[in-house]
This record gives C-alpha cells, structure tokens and sequence, in this order.
C-alpha cells in the first residue's frame, strides 16, 4: 500500500464556493485521485480552509502549515508520497506577501515535513509540489476583505517561483493553474470540474513521475 498524504488548503478541504460547505468526498479531487489510482494507494486528505505556509492569520492563528506539518505527517505515517498545495492564503492583502515569500514559506514546510520523517520513519516520501490556480476578479467577490488586485497578479507568478523550488528539492511539480481556472462564483475555490480535472491532473502525474 502506497500512502499519498495531501497537504494544502481549502481547495485540498473541498470547499464548495455555492453553499460554503464541503463537497463529497468523490468530488473533492482527492477522491478523484482516489478512484484514479485504485486500491493499492492510500490517499489521505489533509486540507484546512485558511492553512498559509508559515503565516499567522490574524483571526485564526491556528492556521500556519508549518506549525501543524510535523505532527500532520507523524500522525499518518508511513508517508510515501507528499503532495504539497498551499500558498493560496499567503496571497491575501494583510500578509503582502511576495510571490519569492511565499515560495520560501513553501520550502520551510517541506523540509520540515521530509526531515521530520526521515527522522521518524527512516526514509523521506516522494515529493509533488502544486502551485495553486491563478485567482480571478477576487476584488469584487465574496473574499473581497481578504484578496484585492494585487493578490490577483501576485498569485501569477507562483508557479515559476514554485517550479524553480521543486528542482531545487527534487521534487515533481504541477501548476494547477494550466489546469483548470477557480470557479466564477468567487475567483479562489475550484468547482467540480475543477476538482475532477486536477484530481485527474494529479494521478497522472503521481504514476507517470512518483509512484
């Protein structure tokens, strides 16, 4: 049995940008990759609406990812594979995080996550780094208070800071935003195609490189 753990956010949680709820499990593109891969692989969900890198939002500040990485993966080891997907947070106005920041805050989390195995279970998982859909018109919707114009064109340029960071871990990468684009309803979260296309996205990538 292959163990998948997914880290990310709520685009990894399953958030539904027409009810604010969770889809099922079978639309969230975890279980997508569920159902690609089969039953000899684990894939294990650990997504949580609001999760940044390394910063401390403001309201919650229970939601920094490199605070909770190494208990996350402890908890769920063996990990074989780490498929990493956050940064999305990191873009809201009241961080002004740069796109460089917010890749540095990406490689804190990954390290910590592969040292801490190699220390707990012997060998460090496979890695697979996705950088997050590009955010559209989010100045004018739901997440207004959270994202302005700037968060918009900061959030462009992750994938090229992401893929320079997944050479320099060895890792394999995936820019979601060739993928599929965020829902309409809110210009952050994925819709159900969404989710069918980078959960598919992800399998292939998982078995054609990691697995």
């Amino acid at each position: 049995m292959v163990n998948i753990l997914c880290y990310g956010d709520s685009n990894t949680y399953g958030y539904d940008p027409e009810t604010g709820l969770r889809y099922p499990k079978d639309v969230r593109w975890t279980g997508v990759l569920q159902n690609i891969l089969g039953s000899d692989y684990n894939v294990i969900e650990e997504g949580l609406n609001g999760r940044t890198t390394v910063f401390d939002d403001p309201n919650d500040d229970w939601k920094n990812g490199l605070d909770y990485v190494r208990g996350i993966v402890c908890t769920h080891r063996p990990v074989d594979v780490f498929v990493v997907m956050l940064g999305t947070n990191d873009l809201k106005a009241c961080f002004g995080a740069s796109p460089e920041e917010i890749t540095s805050g990406l490689g804190k989390v990954i390290v910590s996550a592969l040292d801490t195995l190699e220390k707990k279970q012997g060998f460090r998982p496979k890695v697979l780094i996705v950088s997050p859909v590009v955010l559209t018109d989010v100045e004018n919707g739901p997440f207004a208070a959270s994202f302005d114009a700037g968060s918009v064109e900061r959030s462009k340029h992750l994938a090229g800071c992401y893929g320079v960071l997944s050479k320099k871990l060895m890792a394999s990468f995936l820019n979601a935003a060739e993928v599929t684009p965020p829902s309409k309803t809110d210009g952050v979260h994925l819709d159900r195609k969404g989710h069918k296309l980078l959960g598919t996205a992800i399998g292939y990538t998982l078995l054609k490189n990691v697995c």
